[in-house]
């Protein structure tokens, strides 16, 4: 097994199943505050009710131990009902989740935060983000001081942020002292996001790649560049696309609805891409007009 080249990897974890065969290895994140994360993490965007349950069950089943939801997403009732039927213990899944925009404000936020646990029917997140930093509304320093106290209350083990920039970033550190410990941020080949996953690395942040596939919207997934280089290793153009974000220190959240896609997008510890492979997916990036949707973090509002 190819080990990845970089400092925060912790170690490896055998993830069994009903069926021994279908054990997974799965690499583990060390982060800023401690705790560890799977390299992989399963996302819940645009997945819904019994088809959600299902999914996220199948999902479990493939190995991912990390769901990723959030209260935007109208879906954390569905999480808590996979959690609940799945026959893996509680204590071996990560839930996380995000803030929204309409509860920046301190009290708001502490209450959003428990009616999240409440609809999900858990005691504690393992992880939970500030969705998006909203600028216009400059409340995104009192949300964030409403996410330290939430941990210190125990209705949180692990605080980050989706969406910073560095001088948000910078923000909340200052006015806290608390520096996140991830930052969920768009990355794919289209927008590769580079300055700002150096920036997060700089500050001891580890980056989160959200849609690394492009919310299927661009055709990503069907560059000949990256078909390319999944033929050389007789791997698809998904696999590919997420050694890329692990051999740059950076955790995709994946989505897929099959239990062979799923799967399948955890085999990608048995290949490591070469350098060149590297440069030439960097050289996909189109910068700002590569953004599957302009959602510019200076400025998008959920409300707008």
């Amino acid at each position: 097994m190819i080990l990845l080249p970089y400092s925060f990897i912790l170690n490896s974890v055998m993830i069994h199943r009903k069926d021994e065969s279908k054990m997974t290895k799965i690499e583990k994140f060390e982060l800023n505050d401690g705790t560890s994360l799977p390299v992989i993490g399963f996302g819940t965007v645009n997945i819904q009710g019994a088809t959600g349950v299902n999914s996220v069950l199948t999902a479990i089943d493939a190995g991912y131990r990390l769901i990723d939801t959030s209260t935007n997403y109208m879906n954390e009732g569905m999480v808590g009902e996979a959690i609940r039927r799945s026959s893996v213990p509680r204590e071996e899944l990560m839930i996380n989740s995000k803030l929204p925009g309409k509860a920046h404000e301190y009290d708001k936020a502490i209450k959003m935060i428990q009616e999240s646990l409440y609809r999900i029917g858990i005691d504690s997140f393992d992880k939970y983000l500030i969705h998006w930093p909203l600028p216009k509304q400059d409340k995104y320093e009192e949300a964030w001081q409403a996410l330290v106290d939430a941990q210190k209350f125990g209705l949180i083990k692990t605080i980050g942020v989706s969406n910073f920039l560095p001088e948000h970033l910078e923000r909340i550190i200052e006015k806290t002292g608390v520096t996140p410990a991830t930052n969920q941020i768009e990355r794919h080949p289209y927008f590769n996001n580079n300055d700002l996953v150096k920036a997060n690395k700089e500050l001891g942040i580890l980056t989160e790649a959200w849609s690394p596939f492009g919310r299927e919207i661009n055709d990503v997934l069907e560059n000949e560049i990256i078909v390319a280089i999944a033929k050389k290793y007789n791997k698809e153009p998904a696999q590919v696309i997420i050694r890329w974000n692990l051999q740059n220190n950076v955790m995709p959240i994946v989505k897929a609805s099959s239990f062979s896609h799923q799967k399948a997008n955890l085999d990608v510890f048995d290949f490591e891409l070469s350098k060149e492979d590297i440069q030439q997916i960097d050289s996909l990036d189109k910068g700002e007009e590569g953004r599957v949707e302009g959602q510019h973090p200076n400025e998008y509002e959920e409300f707008d």
